[in-house]
C-alpha cells in the first residue's frame, strides 16, 4: 500500500529535524525576502540555503559583521540574528530563537524541501487579501496594456481575473510592480512578484 502524503512527510521530516538539532545542517531553499539593518534601511534579498541556525543570503548590502538584521521571507515570514560572516554575494546570518521557534523553523524547511518529491499542493500558508482597490492595469513587456481585476494578493504574488491571458513566463507590470505571470487558470492568471511586498504596506488597502 503507498503511504499518503502526510505520512511520507512525517518520515522524512523526523531525521531531518533531528539533524538540524544536532548540526543545523542547511537545506538548498530558494525564498524571495526582505531585510532591515540598524540603518533601518530595507533591501531585496534571497536565501542560497537555510537552516534553523542560520541562512545565506544574496544581498545588495552587507552590512557589519556583528550586526543585528530583521529579516522577512516568503513561507517563512520573520527571523532575526546577526551578521555571522560576509560571501562574495551577500553575508550569513546566525538566527537568533527559541527552542520553539527553530523546531518551527525545521518543520517550514522540511515542507518546502519536499513539497516538490512529496507531491504536496501549492502552499497556501502565505496570507492573502482581497484588496480594496481590485481594478488595476497591467502593462506587458511589448507594451501592451490591459485591464483586469485582482482576486487576492499575497506578499509574494496576485491572482488576477481577466480574458486575454499573457503567456506563462512573461514579464508585466501589475500597476508599478513587477511580475511575470507564473500559471493559467479559468478566465486569469496568477503572477509572482520580482520582489515581495514589504509586510508594512500590506493590507486591504494595498495599491500596486
Amino acid at each position: 500500500m503507498t503511504a499518503s502524503p502526510s505520512t511520507l512527510q512525517k518520515e522524512v521530516a523526523a531525521p531531518l529535524r533531528r539533524s538540524d538539532r544536532r548540526l543545523h545542517a542547511r537545506v538548498k531553499v530558494v525564498l524571495l525576502g526582505r531585510y532591515m539593518l540598524p540603518n533601518r534601511q530595507e533591501y531585496p534579498c534571497q536565501s542560497v540555503d537555510f537552516s534553523p541556525g542560520g541562512v545565506a543570503l544574496i544581498a545588495p548590502v552587507r552590512g557589519l559583521i556583528g550586526e543585528r538584521v530583521v529579516c522577512y521571507f516568503e513561507h517563512i515570514g520573520r527571523v532575526e540574528g546577526t551578521i555571522a560572516r560576509h560571501t562574495d554575494k551577500g553575508f550569513a546570518i546566525a538566527i537568533t530563537a527559541t527552542t520553539r521557534k527553530r523546531d518551527k523553523l525545521a518543520s517550514q524547511l522540511t515542507w518546502l524541501a519536499n513539497r516538490h518529491e512529496l507531491g504536496l499542493p501549492e502552499d497556501r500558508r502565505h496570507e492573502r487579501i482581497t484588496p480594496v482597490v481590485k481594478r488595476v492595469v497591467l502593462k506587458l513587456d511589448e507594451g501592451i496594456t490591459l485591464e483586469a481585476s485582482l482576486i487576492d494578493v499575497s506578499i509574494s504574488g496576485a491572482g488576477i481575473a481577466m480574458e486575454k491571458r499573457p503567456a506563462i513566463g512573461a514579464g508585466l507590470l501589475v500597476g508599478s510592480t513587477p511580475a511575470r505571470v507564473v500559471r493559467h487558470f479559468q478566465n486569469g492568471i496568477a503572477v509572482e512578484f520580482l520582489l515581495p511586498i514589504s509586510p508594512d504596506n500590506f493590507d486591504e488597502n494595498i495599491v500596486l
